[in-house]
């Protein structure tokens, strides 16, 4: 019989940078009966999979807490399964436990009290100053060696406190106590900064969860309005949302017209005009009247809880810089405390030199080398671009996806949908003897009732002149003509143009043809065989495309469209746009010329609707779905652009270019302090104390320029 495996799910307090986390896995793991580990730096939060016995998660909890970490269970342990639990992920962002009520950050405060203290009564008594500071060295380093020892015991011998007590202690034996309880000190403050740091990445997530409303006014069907919790919101709901109020669910308008702000969730910075049938995403902000609007999604599945789902994923997939840095710190690490061996112990023994100077200098050299600064130098800016990303409504599952994207070299676009509006308009209105707008006004009481995309267009454009439009009596569809009927006592008939091109005068048949020409679909109107006029209409370019497209090729990037429809139509839009252009493809044959590029040894982006293009952006280097939150859009491909706007296409380029940029700083940072410090370590210039800054320093300033990403905007969105 197979043995049940359960899931247990902690929140864990304390954990600062990758390394944390590292450690924690590694301990967790060594665990008898322990499955699996999957430690979030960016949630703060740990789940093991685990058998069902009872032993296991008394000494999982027992680990992480020798390692100096505080760590609470979320939820109910229960039997393991594919689906993964909604529960609790919005209390796990809020349920960070007070700074000042942080076990560290008492560790720090009394441990200063206590070096002050040293430091006042080793004036008053000189002969007791060197036992005073051995007691503050003490006081401080115990815990960080009982930390460094369970992290030993559990699989990591070369960890940051580890160095710190070897360097402590050793400075102690050869007398420099003074300096030791100084670095100690630095040591703790050092990592409290760091601690603020990872959680101020982590506020950038909370940021969306307090986007949700926590009440929602619902409508019952009795009529009454009761305000319940947001959390209880089921699809199917009616909910009243006032002017003013955030918008606590997915939706479609019922009833009412307003503005919705839809900054929050898909960056646009001008409001929405929202009407009955359109749809609404939680977290919006509701404008100048009172909307009611039908729930779509409960508020585990919405679009904020979706966005957040996914960027936090996105932050625990490594990219390739980062899986290269963690494969050089394991070997860095010891070579550092080769080094350091080698500086202690060879000048004394091959050329005679002073074994405290020389000792002194190797422990230096060990707080030096510490990889800390280094390991969270790339995913601390992969998390930042990710989040900065997400808050502009572009999403992309992982830092591999972050960091490719910058390096793409040829994007092809679907058309419809996507370099398009994906809907019809009317762009022509031809009259033969009688006036425009009485050509428009018929045509559209032909079309009233149906939902035919060009039906649609002749609707939109007769609402957007303000015309009044008459009742149609004895209407009816002739199938893939039109559609006939009698208005102010006249048998009409609205449809194709090839359905009544027999019967169009030379004149005629050459404005179809023109119109055609163009790549617009044309219908006709006709009165008892005789022609009153055209109606050109054609799926339009987004009103950014163009620009978008240029701000790819200024960037270097060669765009091609890639569609299904046919050349004319393609090839316009194509001159309108700008781009190259291949058309009437099937799906397989997208996929064909994307292979073909990539076999060219180019990297290849490809951008659609994330459904029928789905071979395409699965066989490209990173795909790329258009669709305002929709699940597919979010979950098919490899990236998103929520409001699809073609200009985010070269946002999220200009995203990655601006994270690999900030990655390279960090590691500059990073490494040259370090060198710069052993350099002047190994000179006699600086000691102990200043080699700890090199560490925590490092750490602080890497971390602190990685969030400067939090604050990036489209170069487009600047002005």
């Amino acid at each position: 019989m197979a043995e049940i495996t359960r899931e247990s799910r902690y929140r864990v307090d304390g954990m600062d940078c990758a390394g944390c986390a590292g450690k924690i896995d590694t301990a967790i793991r060594r665990i008898s009966g322990v499955e699996d580990v999957a430690v979030s730096l960016t949630r703060g939060t740990m789940t093991v999979q685990h058998a069902d016995q009872p032993h296991v998660e008394p000494a999982i909890q027992r680990q992480v807490r020798k390692l100096g970490y505080s760590l609470r269970p979320v939820g109910n342990p229960g039997v393991f399964s594919d689906t993964p639990s909604a529960i609790d992920d919005h209390t796990l962002m809020h349920d960070e436990a007070p700074w000042w009520r942080q076990p560290r950050i008492r560790l720090t405060f009394f441990y200063g009290l206590g070096l002050l203290a040293a430091l006042a009564a080793g004036q008053m008594l000189p002969a007791s100053r060197d036992w005073l500071f051995l007691a503050a060295v003490a006081f401080g380093l115990v815990p960080i060696a009982r930390r460094a020892l369970s992290a030993a015991v559990a699989g990591t011998p070369f960890s940051i406190e580890t160095l710190m007590t070897i360097a402590a202690i050793g400075a102690v034996i050869i007398g420099a106590t003074q300096e030791a309880a100084v670095v100690i000190l630095l040591f703790l403050i050092g990592e409290l900064l760091e601690g603020l740091a990872a959680g101020r990445s982590r506020a950038s997530i909370r940021g969306l969860v307090k986007l949700m409303p926590k009440t929602a006014r619902i409508e019952r069907a009795d009529g009454r309005i009761e305000e319940i919790p947001t959390d209880r919101l089921s699809a199917g709901d009616i909910i009243i949302v006032r002017p003013g109020d955030r918008i606590a669910a997915d939706g479609e308008v019922l009833s009412g017209q307003s503005s919705v702000d839809e900054a929050p969730v898909t960056g646009e910075s001008v409001p929405n005009m929202k009407a009955p049938g359109d749809p609404v995403y939680a977290g919006t902000v509701n404008g100048e009247a009172v909307l009611r609007l039908r729930v779509n999604a409960g508020a585990e599945d919405n679009t904020i809880a979706r966005i957040i789902r996914l960027v936090e994923d996105a932050q625990e997939r490594k990219a390739p810089t980062e899986r290269f840095i963690n494969r050089f710190s394991s070997y860095y690490t010891p070579g550092v405390v080769a080094l350091a061996a080698a500086v202690a112990l060879l000048p004394p023994l091959a050329a005679g030199e002073p074994w405290l100077e020389w000792v002194y200098k190797g422990l230096a050299i060990l707080l030096i080398g510490c990889p800390c600064a280094l390991v969270i130098s790339t995913p601390a800016a992969i998390a930042a671009g990710l989040s900065a990303g997400a808050r502009r409504g572009l999403l992309m599952k992982g830092g591999t996806v972050l960091e490719e994207a910058g390096r793409l070299q040829v994007i092809g676009f679907d058309k419809t949908g996507t370099l398009t509006e994906g809907r019809p308009k009317v762009t022509d209105i031809v009259s033969f003897g009688c006036d425009e707008r009485e050509v428009l006004r018929l045509a559209a009481a032909l079309e009233q009732g149906s939902s035919h995309p060009l039906a649609l267009a002749v609707l939109d454009r007769a609402a957007e002149d303000g015309l009044s439009i008459p009742a149609a009596a004895d209407a009816a569809a002739r199938g893939g003509k039109g559609v006939t009927g009698t208005v102010d006592g006249r048998k009409l008939f609205f449809g194709s143009a090839a359905a009544v091109m027999g019967t169009l005068s030379p004149e005629q048949e050459k404005a179809v043809r023109g119109l055609n020409r163009e790549g617009k679909t044309v219908s006709v109107l006709t009165l008892d065989n005789e022609a009153l006029g055209l109606i050109g209409m054609r799926d339009e370019p987004r009103s950014d495309a163009r620009s978008g497209l240029e701000r790819l090729r200024a960037a270097g990037i060669r765009t091609i469209m890639l569609t299904g429809d046919n050349a004319a139509t393609a090839e316009t839009i194509g001159r309108a746009l700008g781009i190259e252009v291949q058309a009437q493809l099937l799906p397989e044959d997208k996929s064909r010329i994307i292979d073909g590029l990539r076999d060219q040894g180019l990297r290849v982006g490809k951008v659609g609707d994330g459904i029928n293009d789905a071979p395409a952006l699965a066989a490209a280097d990173i795909g790329i779905a258009m669709g305002g939150g929709t699940d597919v859009a979010l979950e098919t491909a490899d990236a998103a652009i929520l409001h699809g706007r073609v200009r985010d296409v070269a946002a999220m380029v200009e995203l990655s270019r601006r994270t690999m940029s900030n990655i390279r700083q960090n590691i500059a940072i990073a490494i040259g302090l370090k060198l710069a410090f052993l350099v002047t370590t190994i000179l006699g210039i600086t000691g102990l104390w200043p080699a700890i800054l090199a560490d925590t320093g490092a750490t602080v300033l890497v971390t602190a320029n990685a969030l400067r990403l939090l604050a990036w905007t489209p170069r487009a969105e600047k002005y």
